[in-house]
């Protein structure tokens, strides 16, 4: 399982990743247009996705065009450096809209309002294709989606409980928390600690919270730099996971240790015999650091509900990420294959063999492999829009840099909250 990257590529690292990075992708050939009836693709995604997607990829462009698939390391930074080189494949997957809008900037994609089919456009997920659009033109194609701000929580013992398995607004989630508490229980898992990205967990609550508090426009204000770090908005945001994750009792450990706590850790903890905690707050790819015994039978072990709206009924945006597929090379087999990953259908086999969750609302559940996929699913087809993760957004001073740092250091009261946001806004480049 790849764990989603925080920290974004730009322009002004090119020229010392060139310097550092290998011309080579990992164990192939170089990539180019001029290999016949042949069409090259670059990713990094994990293996079990791309097999599936390639298995469809095969069976709907036929056997006059030739696949060449590559999986490589870290394909933000090889893209870049391959751009400089004039080496590069048809095709690239791209985890994050600024390396997408630093290949603009560099013109070295192609735009796909007219390759993609205005029907399987029209039929993504509301938001999906906003990360990929630049200056109003479409240039990344979102093709497999992870959903963030998920609420996991040990089936079985909650289901002893009787406690909701949904909520409907965040004061009711707030109410449950005291409901867990009230029965002696500890309601949260909480970890931030991810070795040298310490801090990215929280940035991941406070982009889930932003969304609902303010909905689209203003989490795009904020992503954006327009609205601070400063604001009404952040510092309700911040009052919330407060709330949630400074009460006492309300997380295993305390606040104390929530920075010291690994966050693919953490939530084990609701899988003891007595859970020691019973909610925890992540993305889908969570569940590939849950116990063997857990992920031998996930349908049965663990339960999912997506974090509620501000307000039952309002407005109930989902964070997420995903790869965006990018087209280098504007040759017409290049661009058969494009059209092929933009259809629905495109992730049948990918969905019942990985991690895969499709960003069309038309795909049929039916493709996923459990129940539990389903659920991410649901909850980001449901949504009232999809944003990409904010801080890989940002520039990287900010949403790898201070936004971690900060964070950080406020939960574990080394600063108070106006300093860190402070900090943070006086980081963003002019």
């Amino acid at each position: 399982m790849r764990i989603p990257v925080k920290k974004s590529t730009s322009l002004l690292g090119v020229a010392a990743l060139a310097a550092s990075l290998s011309l080579t992708a990992c164990g192939g050939d170089s990539g180019g247009s001029d290999n016949g009836n042949t069409v090259t693709i670059w990713s990094s995604i994990d293996q079990p996705v791309q097999d599936g997607l390639l298995k469809a990829l095969e069976a709907k462009v036929g056997s006059d065009i030739k696949i060449d698939w590559k999986k490589v390391e870290n394909i933000n930074q090889l893209i870049m450096t391959k751009i400089q080189a004039g080496d590069t494949p048809d095709i690239a997957f791209i985890p994050q809209p600024g390396v997408v809008k630093d290949m603009v900037s560099l013109d070295a994609i192609k735009p796909l309002d007219d390759v993609v089919p205005q029907a399987d456009q029209d039929s993504m997920i509301p938001g999906t294709l906003d990360a990929g659009t630049v200056d109003g033109k479409l240039y990344g194609l979102l093709v497999s989606a992870n959903v963030k701000g998920l609420i996991f929580y040990p089936k079985k013992a909650w289901e002893a409980k009787g406690w909701p398995t949904e909520v409907a607004s965040i004061d009711e989630l707030n109410q449950l928390t005291e409901t867990i508490k009230a029965d002696g229980e500890t309601p949260w898992c909480m970890g931030i600690e991810s070795d040298t990205a310490t801090g990215w967990p929280a940035t991941d609550w406070f982009e889930t919270l932003v969304a609902k508090y303010g909905g689209v426009d203003e989490y795009n204000s904020w992503v954006a730099g327009d609205t601070k770090f400063d604001s009404d908005i952040v510092k309700q945001a911040a009052a919330e996971f407060e709330q949630l994750m400074f009460t006492d009792g309300n997380v295993l450990g305390g606040r104390e240790a929530i920075a010291s706590t690994n966050f693919g850790t953490a939530g084990n903890p609701m899988f003891d015999a007595k859970p020691g905690c019973w909610m925890y707050n992540q993305g889908s790819f969570i569940t590939g650091f849950f116990p063997d015994e857990i992920k031998s039978d996930l349908d049965a072990n663990v339960g999912v509900m997506g974090f509620p709206p501000a307000t039952a009924g309002g407005d109930n945006p989902v964070i997420g990420g995903g790869d965006m597929a990018t087209l280098l090379n504007d040759s017409d087999n290049a661009k058969k294959v494009m059209a092929a990953l933009a259809a629905t259908d495109i992730g049948n086999d990918a969905a019942g063999s990985s991690s895969f969750i499709s960003p069309h609302s038309d795909f049929d559940p039916a493709n996923y492999a459990d129940e539990t996929s389903r659920s991410y699913a649901k909850v980001a087809s449901e949504s009232t829009g999809f944003l990409f993760d904010g801080s890989d957004q940002m520039p990287g001073e900010v949403g790898a840099g201070t936004f971690w740092k900060d964070m950080t250091a406020w939960i574990s009261g080394q600063e108070d909250l106006d300093t860190a946001l402070k900090n943070i806004d006086a980081s963003w480049p002019s």
